[in-house]
């Protein structure tokens, strides 16, 4: 009996070995359709019974966490206690019952968690080991920092990337902008707002077949690939942001570190001296996509020292009332707020004025 693994194995080889031109377009469709299913059904484990295994659950700390991704002796270890050490301070409890969680990261007022995510790497996707709660653990991190070692980078590089797209992680990757529904009758309706080059009415068809949908609407909304149409459809995939963590520059040649600069997303550190992590976290804070929001009680002085943290995406007043206490929004008539997400200093808004990065906010209560 061949497990789900071979019949990957299969599947890889017979795409490896056929030509990649018009004929075989639709051929080569479907495979990556059969193939997108055989690796959810690795990533779902299986629903056996059988006693609960080792925490591998990671209690949710702070506005957002970090994940570390690296092959061994990188120098993660090293980064994230010296990031940790400097800036946090990490309380015994949270190491007694969790095997991931070095610490917590305090940064511009807010609190980010960072996790190690271990044997990632080691043929994780294939179910291996503890791949799977990693995994499970890596889909939920706001932002993936991967660690490479300056000298070898690109090879390292690739592997970790194909390891997590293989799991389903896009990385620096928006989610493609096509619409996918499906329907009980009706055939496959397919529509497109832009000229495509990589797929075609058939080719559709034949990736749905594999899925056995016989009658659904897509609709593109940008020149997509079989890859992209087949995302869309597994439903599953997460779009995390990736920061290139390029560690032991002090081994490299100031030329060298020119050319280092202009890999996109990354960032040169060196962990053991310590040496650029200013830009790092700088970094980190970019594509973490955060805002920070000041409260101001009623006849005092901003407080400065403890800032509400939002996403950028959901940062609105009633989300900032939210964040504070459940119970404001009952009792709110409205919000003054001082900052540049407002005309005039202060200005009068209600629950649904968006605020942008150190505003300051004071809620009126009803009378």
């Amino acid at each position: 009996m061949s497990t789900t693994y071979d019949k990957i194995k299969e599947i890889e080889t017979e795409m490896a070995r056929t030509q990649k031109n018009k004929a075989t377009a639709y051929h080569l469709g479907t495979l990556k359709a059969k193939l997108a299913k055989l690796k959810r059904e690795l990533m779902t484990p299986a629903k056996s019974g059988g006693g609960p295994g080792e925490g591998f659950d990671v209690a949710g700390t702070g506005v957002a966490r970090v994940g570390f991704v690296g092959f061994p002796s990188v120098g993660k270890s090293t980064l994230m206690s010296k990031l940790t050490g400097t800036f946090s301070e990490v309380s015994e409890i949270e190491f007694t019952t969790l095997t991931t969680i070095p610490g917590v990261l305090q940064y511009k007022g807010a609190k980010i968690q960072i996790l190690d995510l271990p044997g990632i790497i080691e043929g994780a996707k294939d179910g291996k080991g503890r791949g799977r709660q990693v995994i499970a653990v890596a889909r939920t991190c706001s932002l993936i920092f991967l660690v490479l070692d300056v000298l070898k980078p690109l090879t390292h590089k690739a592997v970790i990337e194909r390891e997590l797209e293989a799991v389903g992680i896009r990385l620096n990757k928006e989610p493609p902008k096509i619409v996918f529904r499906k329907k009980d009758k009706g055939g496959i309706n397919m529509t497109s707002t832009v000229p495509l080059t990589n797929i075609d009415q058939d080719l559709v068809r034949s990736v749905l077949s594999e899925y056995r949908i016989a009658s659904a609407d897509v609709s593109f909304r940008c020149d997509a690939t079989v890859d992209d149409l087949i995302d869309v459809i597994e439903g599953n995939r997460v779009y995390i942001p990736a920061v290139y963590v390029l560690n032991k520059i002090d081994q490299i040649s100031i030329e060298e570190l020119d050319l280092v600069y202009k890999i996109p997303h990354a960032v040169p550190i060196s962990a053991h001296h310590g040496w650029n992590f200013d830009e790092l976290l700088e970094k980190m804070w970019e594509y973490l996509n955060l805002v920070r929001i000041y409260t101001k009680p009623k006849g005092q002085l901003p407080d400065y020292s403890a800032p509400v943290v939002l996403k950028r995406d959901r940062a609105s007043i009633a989300e900032f009332c939210d964040a504070i206490h459940r119970g404001i929004l009952k009792e709110f008539s409205h919000g003054l707020v001082w900052g540049s997400s407002v005309k005039h200093n202060p200005q009068k808004v209600g629950r649904e004025h968006v605020l942008l990065d150190e505003d300051v906010v004071s809620v009126v209560k009803k009378k």
